[in-house]
This record gives structure tokens, C-alpha cells and sequence, in this order.
């Protein structure tokens, strides 16, 4: 980060709250948790990041064999968001919203119908770089299939998406 982006963003020691939504796994974390230290004031800035994972009932079967499908294609990094930020590094002190090592967790409730579910999976990196690798994870006989366990196009479905969240302070011994 630059000096003129530092200011823009409230300088060094002077930014409240960094958020991070579903993204944080990408991020190249040694630098982006360098310039978080850099940039929230001290004491009392905070840190949070977070993301979530879905369950799909009665179909969580059809959930995890379609993920399994799809494992063969994913970044190296995805396992911190498949495993709900347990592993992701989280250097922060936490401050009772999750910390390293134990991301606290909430359900979000979502009404879904087939072709929603459908835009989400393939919306999935795994999903794309599947394709680009000539492999089409959702061709028609796998959308079928599927809407065969979901139990037709026309159900509409509860979904409930778990999330997760880690979110902390710099910690006081830190130099940066």
C-alpha cells in the first residue's frame, strides 16, 4: 500500500474498522495483515473478516457430492473457506466476535429456489476453472440430476448459509 493510498484511506494509526467479506482466503495475508496493522488505530481498531458455507436441507447429501466433484479444481487457499476460517492465519487479538483458531459462527436463512442454487454453484471458482479446463461440472445431465434431488425447479427451498467470523485488535505488542 502507498502512502497516498495510507492517507486516502485515513493514514497510518488512524482507520476504525476493516472489513473483509468472503474474500480474505485470496489475499496474499502476510502483507494484507502487514498493512492492517499499519493502518488501525491504536488501541481500539478492529479487524474483522468473515465469509460463509451453506447447508441445503433435506439435500445436504446432494451438497457434499456436489462438492467433492468440484475439489479437484480449487485453489489451494479454498480450504479456509470450506472449513469456515478454522485455519486461516489471524494474527488480532480477538475482541469475543471469534479469533484465530475459533471463528465464531451464526446461521443466515435464506428462501432459494433451484435456479438459484444453480447461478450460486456455478458462480463457485472451482466451477469456472473447471470449464476453463474443459470439464463442465454443471452440463445438462448434472443440472438434472440435481434438480431431481432438490425435488423439481419449481420448490423453493430453505437454505441456510453458516457463517463465520473472526475479528480482533492489533495486538498491543505488535510494532507495526
Amino acid at each position: 500500500m502507498t502512502t497516498t493510498s495510507s492517507r486516502a484511506l485515513g493514514g497510518e494509526g488512524r482507520v476504525d474498522l476493516i472489513t473483509v467479506a468472503e474474500a480474505a482466503h485470496w489475499f496474499d495475508l502476510p502483507a494484507f495483515y502487514g498493512a492492517a496493522r499499519r493502518l488501525l488505530r491504536k488501541p481500539g481498531g478492529v479487524i474483522a473478516v468473515w465469509g460463509y458455507n451453506y447447508r441445503v436441507s433435506p439435500v445436504e447429501d446432494m451438497m457434499s457430492r456436489f462438492l467433492h466433484t468440484t475439489l479437484p479444481y480449487w485453489d489451494s487457499r479454498a480450504p479456509y473457506v470450506i472449513d469456515g476460517y478454522r485455519d486461516l492465519p489471524f494474527p488480532f487479538d480477538g475482541v469475543g466476535l471469534g479469533k484465530e483458531g475459533e471463528p465464531a459462527g451464526f446461521d443466515m436463512e435464506h428462501e432459494m429456489p433451484f435456479r438459484g442454487l444453480v447461478g450460486m454453484l456455478r458462480s463457485w471458482s472451482a466451477v469456472a476453472t473447471a470449464r476453463q479446463r474443459g470439464v463442465d461440472l454443471l452440463d445438462e445431465r448434472a443440472v438434472r440430476r440435481l434438480e431431481g434431488e432438490w425435488g423439481g425447479a419449481s420448490l423453493v427451498r430453505k437454505v441456510t448459509f453458516k457463517a463465520f467470523l473472526l475479528a480482533g485488535t492489533v495486538r498491543a505488542d505488535d510494532p507495526a
